[in-house]
């Protein structure tokens, strides 16, 4: 898509894939392969759609959408543990849309080159009680950490947490969006 032309992503080939570390998995992969390059619409996209991670060279952002990890790329859409094509297909024409929209209104819109800020593991970990307790479920702090780091548990699920640590974890999480 070249500045000023008002071209549009008409379309993509997919290719749906098990994950070849595990083939017995449930779940798919796609690729899908775009029939025009996007690249210059990724900084505008990343803006509007808050991506979590933004590389320049070459130019990729990641999203964290509908449960499932989304790259897009310049000339290609990959996204994780699908349950099946119809999910697929359902995600790669919201894309579409929403890449076709960003373009259509990048005039409006102020582009983005960075990610968004996530916790760090590491501050994480060490408010936590780390005595592997598995009362949340996890059969480490550092499982629960993660799973803190990605939005995916709350404080309050550490039932081993003293009020001092949850209170400063709290605060600690609170400047971090999560979708």
């Amino acid at each position: 898509m070249k500045a000023g032309n008002t071209m549009r992503l008409t379309g993509y080939t997919k290719t749906l894939f098990r994950p070849e570390c595990n083939p017995s998995f449930e779940s798919v992969h796609c690729i899908a392969h775009l029939n025009e390059d996007v690249g210059e619409v990724l900084p505008y996209l990343n803006s509007v759609l808050g991506g979590t991670c933004y590389l320049n060279d070459p130019p990729e952002v990641m999203f964290h959408h509908y449960g499932k990890i989304i790259k897009v790329g310049a000339q290609e859409i990959a996204v994780n543990a699908l349950n099946d094509e119809q999910e697929a297909d359902r995600i790669l024409e919201w894309l579409k849309d929403e890449i076709n929209q960003a373009w259509e209104n990048r005039d409006s819109i102020t582009p983005c080159y960075t990610g968004k800020a996530k916790p760090k593991l590491m501050d994480i970990l060490l408010l936590l009680p780390k005595t592997n307790c598995k009362k949340c479920g996890q059969p480490a702090c550092m499982a629960f950490a993660a799973q803190l780091m990605e939005g995916g548990r709350g404080v309050e699920h550490c039932p081993e947490l003293d009020e001092e640590n949850r209170t400063k974890l709290s605060g600690y999480l609170a400047g971090f969006v999560f979708d």
